[in-house]
């Protein structure tokens, strides 16, 4: 699990190869990952927007922007968290993602940016 605390806010995220939705022969290769968004600080905060980068092991890279996380922009409550589940497809059986929410400090209004730790997205019968 990767971890990063920005201004009092908690990001972790799991990674889970689906080789269900995955197409080995065709170079399509499904993940899910599972964010959890802790609110350390002291006060209310609201996810706005998210911005990722997105690698595969081909050198391939892609950046995805947009409103909240999965159609939500959660407040989240000083000592609560806020987890939800997304999946990405890579071209390869290897990769990586990144990124950082736009966060709104509810008290004053107040914007910043909270880091997204990398984590890896690898297929399990890469570690053998």
């Amino acid at each position: 699990m990767a971890t990063t605390i920005t201004e009092g806010v908690k990001v972790s995220v799991e990674t889970i190869y689906q080789p269900e939705y995955s197409n080995p022969a065709n170079d399509h290769f499904m993940f899910a990952y599972r964010v959890n968004i802790e609110n350390m600080s002291n006060y209310a905060v609201r996810l706005l927007s998210r911005h990722w980068y997105i690698f595969d092991s081909n050198g391939a890279k892609r950046e995805v922007e947009g409103e909240g996380v999965v159609g939500q922009q959660p407040i989240i409550e000083p000592g609560t968290s806020h987890e939800y589940v997304s999946g990405c497809n890579l071209k390869t059986d290897m990769g990586s993602m990144k990124g950082e929410y736009q966060m709104e400090r509810l008290l004053d209004s107040s914007l910043f940016n909270v880091q997204i730790p990398e984590f890896y997205l690898v297929a399990p019968y890469r570690y053998n």
